[in-house]
């Protein structure tokens, strides 16, 4: 939010609807983070607030793609972002479903000396 244009690679000289953009999409990014954040803070980390956040992540990397078919290859870091945003999401939604199949037993019935 704080840099405008400057955080935004080959965005430098983009003019003031790219800047206002992009700390707009600051903002939602700050957000977006503290979702996440909120989320594995959680224990154990619960399975829905993690596949939200990991598909809204996923939806990004395809409108990266989406881009790239339209108006071709973008600057070289917007590419590598692709990749971790098609990439991470499979992860973390694997790990969602393992957590909620994982069995959990009753709190209550554990010894207090375990």
């Amino acid at each position: 939010m704080a840099l405008g244009n400057a955080a935004i690679p080959g965005a430098g000289s983009a003019g003031a609807t790219v800047d206002s953009w992009g700390r707009f999409m600051g903002a939602g990014f700050a957000g977006y983070a503290l979702a996440w954040i909120w989320a594995a803070r959680q224990r154990p980390i619960p399975a829905r607030p993690v596949r939200w956040p990991a598909g809204v992540f996923l939806l990004g990397g395809v409108g990266r793609l989406l881009s790239l078919a339209v108006h071709g290859w973008p600057q070289w870091f917007q590419i590598a972002l692709t990749v971790i945003e098609l990439g991470l999401p499979p992860v973390f939604l694997w790990l969602a479903d393992a957590e909620e199949r994982t069995p959990r037993g009753d709190a209550a019935a554990v010894p207090a000396g375990r």
